[in-house]
């Protein structure tokens, strides 16, 4: 009782306070706060929805702005408020001027100057008759400015006509491209699209050389007086458009500096110690930094070519992405020799061959804690081919500094990775999936080391190698033409073996483990483009291992017929997932976001079970969030508990099904929240008498976890911090009429809290 006192009257106080920072209490006599500047539409041909999207945009037009408010509340008036007139040297006044802001006052409104805005916004839209007119209502020194626009009728086109001379060749590229034309018969006249046109036409022509054009030569007349709320459009190019842009340019000389520094005086246009290469390229290169095919391949001019911008733009594209140039300048300069000619000029400042980073890492969940330290050094160039050669060292460890001490109350790992990656595809064969991005291969590998102190020891090894490509803007795939791991336990402790016989899924942990075979991965994505309500996201995976081993040695498990590779069975399956998201736009600042992932395997031959290593587990801050990460399955299966210690097995499974539906929301400033529903379970191939209730069957729905919750966020912009309180609504494990625990729901009772109340604290977003 006494501490809900303590809260009543905590609140009480931040009320009167802020109520005591009153916004307008420092204004002078005859002096109103302007709060807002509201637009309505009147018009008998807009529809409801519209006319609410047409007063927005508006709006957000008017000048001057109103103060900021958080919950209503004008904060950073009320700061300066407190701060006062003169702060003199006090530190705390000084530090409340620079978080406030001066008020905005009615008298700061141009009302005239805002109806002329308006009228001129819903003229370039087509409302060429369009009427505002305004109002002021002043409330307790508040001022409110109502402007009401009356649209009238939309102008409409009637006819566009391209009044180009198509005698010379200007006018005839011109003419060419009109059937791409923005503008259509019928549409409602906007200067966005006459804009556009603009800038699609000289987009067209710098695309087949002309190289000087601009879309300001371009000029769009409209012939508003013909009646009947219609207009004439006529695309003209401007008398005074300069000779040099009416035609097409060539490409002459390319000249490349890989090794470019600007210090001293630059070099000259045409250097004396230029090497051709391929007829087209002169490198200047005295210390051979790079080799010229290399960087030949990823300019796209040749001598003779007509200028283009989309080559242009690729090159650029390029030779950033190779990322091995610090800076990538270029001219296009007038040539000498040649007319219409351009000679261009490539600037490369190469990165710094070598650099290291160091990264410290701290870790904190419920009762663990620990640290990791990450030390990546690279060597760029690494062959004079643009080669990346990164070599990452880590190490860390986690201890238990709460509860009862378990057997996984302690670990620490170490281990490296080295990793080689080359722009481009290293095959025997020809191969070329798109000019437009860089395809890498890539060779990988590494070693880990992992001791659980009072448990077991594990060491890993890994080797890939494969190829990464761009196909388009939204499609990616990553094929792993062989991925191969190895891991081997040791030092198991007595302790650990006297669970196993208890919990199979400890000894399943510990087996050693031999996959190998291809890899690959598919992601298709639009949520580039901001300006969709509808974006999405999908990630689509094949794994296979042992397939061809199994083949030839003619594994088969069920007959006993099973195989070991450096003393340990390797893996043979076949497994599939996929992860789609989606994200609906209900406002500029809420959306819903939807997620599901599934995972499928099949597991034969040498094998009767996905590897430990390649199992689906669900749970934690970015699955289930209603229980613990690992913590559901497979089916029916309760939580292997062990002992007294409540040290719990990993639950991880053949096959997964999850499901989250989430609403995003922004409070204020930079704080967000969210509400969310979480659904999934794993379950197993094939039945295991340890495990009853683990099997996939057709009753799958009925043993899915589900589990909701609330959540805030805090977006810095460089950093997104999430805390989610997540319980759960139905628990797989119970008996089949008592999964649903809606009726128990109690968050007054502090045991029920204790045990199904989950606090999540993460980085970033859950999907």
């Amino acid at each position: 009782m006494k501490n809900s006192n303590q809260f009543i009257a905590f609140v009480v106080f931040i009320g009167l306070f802020i109520a005591s920072c009153s916004t307008t209490k420092n204004l002078k006599e005859g002096q109103s706060l302007y709060v807002d500047g509201h637009v309505d539409i009147e018009s008998d041909t807009i529809s409801k929805e519209h006319k609410k999207a047409l007063a927005t945009h508006l709006e957000q037009v008017l000048m001057p702005k109103p103060n900021k408010t958080l919950f209503g509340w004008r904060y950073k008036l009320a700061f300066n408020n407190m701060a006062g007139d003169s702060v003199g040297k006090n530190f705390i006044r000084r530090q409340l001027k620079k978080m406030g802001e001066e008020p905005v006052l009615l008298s700061d409104v141009n009302r005239e100057y805002n109806e002329n805005l308006l009228r001129n916004r819903l003229e370039n839209i087509g409302f060429f008759n369009a009427e505002v007119k305004s109002d002021t209502t002043i409330k307790d020194k508040e001022a409110t400015i109502h402007y009401i626009a009356t649209t009238n009728l939309i102008y409409k086109i009637k006819s566009v006509t391209f009044n180009v001379d198509s005698t010379i060749q200007l006018g005839r590229d011109i003419l060419l491209s009109r059937d791409k034309s923005l503008l259509k018969v019928g549409k409602h006249y906007s200067l966005d699209d006459i804009l556009n046109e603009r800038d699609r036409i000289d987009n067209e022509l710098k695309n087949i050389g002309y190289y000087y054009f601009s879309p300001d030569y371009i000029l769009v007349e409209a012939d508003s007086t013909i009646g009947d709320h219609k207009v004439n459009l006529y695309v003209t190019i401007k008398p005074e458009t300069p000779v040099i842009a009416k035609s097409p340019s060539k490409i002459n000389n390319i000249y490349i500096y890989p090794n470019y520094t600007d210090e001293g005086t630059g070099y000259q246009r045409a250097p004396r110690n230029a090497q051709l290469f391929d007829s087209s390229y002169y490198f200047i290169d005295p210390k051979n930094t790079f080799r010229k095919p290399v960087i030949a391949n990823h300019i796209f001019f040749k001598k003779g070519d007509r200028y283009n911008r989309g080559a242009h733009n690729k090159t650029i594209s390029h030779l950033v992405n190779l990322n091995s140039f610090k800076f990538v300048k270029n001219n296009f300069v007038d040539s000498k020799d040649v007319k219409n000619g351009l000679d261009v000029y490539y600037y490369l400042t190469p990165l710094p061959k070598k650099s290291i980073r160091l990264e410290l890492l701290g870790k904190m969940a419920s009762v663990y804690n620990g640290s990791e330290l990450n030390v990546n050094w690279q060597l760029r160039n690494a062959f004079r081919g643009a080669e990346l050669l990164s070599l990452n060292v880590f190490g860390g460890y986690e201890t238990q500094t709460g509860g009862s001490v378990s057997l996984n109350s302690s670990y620490y790992r170490y281990g490296a990775d080295l990793t080689l990656t080359f722009p481009r595809i290293l095959s025997p064969f020809k191969i070329n999936p798109s000019r437009r991005f860089i395809p890498k291969t890539y060779i990988k590998t590494g070693f880990e080391f992992l001791n659980r102190t009072r448990a077991y020891t594990l060491r890993s090894l890994k080797l890939d190698y494969g190829y990464i490509w761009q196909e388009s803007e939204e499609k990616q795939h990553d094929l792993g033409l062989l991925e191969i791991t190895y891991v081997q336990p040791s030092r198991i402790s007595d302790e650990y073996k006297a669970q196993m016989d208890t919990v199979p899924t400890l000894k399943h942990a510990i087996e050693p483990q031999f996959t190998i075979g291809p890899n690959y991965n598919f992601t298709l994505s639009n949520m580039m483009n901001k300006n969709l309500k509808n974006t999405f996201y999908f990630k689509g995976n094949l794994d296979l291992s042992g397939n061809v081993l199994g083949l030839i040695k003619g594994a088969n498990y069920n007959e006993g017929k099973t195989f070991k590779l450096f003393n340990a069975y390797f893996s043979q399956y076949i497994k599939a997932s996929g992860d789609g998201r989606h994200y609906l736009k209900l406002s500029e600042n809420s959306q819903l976001a939807s997620r599901v992932s599934l995972g499928l395997s099949y597991s034969y031959g040498n094998s009767r079970a996905l590897p430990y290593l390649k199992q689906y587990y669900v749970g934690g801050p970015n699955s289930i969030r209603a229980f613990a990460a690992r913590a559901i399955g497979p089916g029916t299966l309760k939580p292997q508990n062990i002992g007294t210690n409540k040290f719990y097995a990993d639950q991880t499974g053949d096959i997964k099904l999850e499901m989250s539906t989430e609403y995003r929301a922004k409070l204020a400033g930079f704080v967000h929240w969210a509400a969310f529903i979480d659904a999934g379970n794993v379950w197993l191939q094939n039945t295991d008498d340890e495990k009853p209730g683990a099997k996939f069957s057709k009753d799958f729905l009925t043993e899915l976890a589900v589990g909701g919750g609330l959540g805030l966020r805090f977006d810095f912009t460089f950093l997104i911090l999430r805390t989610d309180f997540a319980i759960p609504f139905r628990i797989p494990y119970l008996d089949k009429g008592e999964r649903w625990v809606l009726k128990d729901i109690d968050l007054g009772s502090s045991r029920w809290r204790k045990d199904n109340l989950m606090f999540n604290l993460a980085i970033g977003y859950p999907f």
